[in-house]
């Protein structure tokens, strides 16, 4: 499983993880086929794990602040 964890170089892992679920999709369509699962569960200090399931599995810790504005 591949982790994509934010530091303080790296504050965009939600941006991160919308590009690997659109290269999943693009790379589906692309094929004709594909089979994809999307989970999320908030662990430690309110961080969102988000996991793609594809194939490979793809994990990012999202820290609160790094979520969108509603």
């Amino acid at each position: 499983m591949q982790t994509q964890t934010p530091t303080s170089s790296n504050p965009n892992t939600f941006e991160l993880a919308l590009i690997q679920l659109r290269e999943i999709l693009d790379d589906g369509l692309r094929h004709g086929f594909f089979d994809c699962a999307v989970s999320c569960e908030i662990v430690k200090d309110k961080k969102r794990r988000l996991v793609i399931r594809a194939g490979k599995s793809h994990q990012y810790t999202i820290a609160e602040h790094e979520l969108p504005a509603r």
